[in-house]
């Protein structure tokens, strides 16, 4: 699949870091969402809160979801996974930064949920998938430096 030129530039000076921790994705009825500010307080990185119109939704290293989940009674989750983070700072105005990496996982079947910050985009991969993803991903940007 051919890469946009901008993107081409960007993925080039991008590097890929995989990290080592498992992480649980989870979702917690908006009902407890006081109780959820309070035991999440001192959550470390990386972590993420999202505080939506129907849930509080979490991705958490699974050993600190490990010791936070009995505060719960009703939750879902879903796990393990492995994050990748893309350690560039983009600009909130790139357009199709995140849509060329999908279309490469894709390419290998490789499902990914994604998370943005004000600098970074992050994905997680299921983690019997993340060798690959990270491979294929880094064949990407090795690829847009040559091209």
């Amino acid at each position: 699949m051919p890469v946009d030129e901008n993107i081409r530039k960007l993925l080039a000076k991008t590097e890929v870091f995989l990290h080592p921790d498992a992480f649980t994705i989870v979702s917690i009825d908006r009902m407890h969402e006081e109780k959820a500010r309070r035991l999440l307080q001192d959550l470390k990185a990386f972590s993420s809160i999202t505080f939506d119109l129907a849930e509080v939704s979490l991705v958490v290293k699974a050993g600190e979801w490990a010791g936070l989940r009995e505060g719960f009674d009703d939750y879902e989750e879903e796990g393990p996974y492995r994050l990748i983070t893309f350690d560039i700072v983009l600009d909130l105005s790139i357009v199709g930064f995140l849509a060329t990496v999908s279309d490469r996982l894709a390419e290998e079947g490789i499902s990914i949920y994604a998370l943005s910050t004000f600098l970074r985009d992050h994905i997680l991969i299921r983690s019997e998938d993340a060798e690959r993803a990270f491979e294929a991903l880094q064949g990407l940007i090795d690829r847009c430096k040559e091209e």
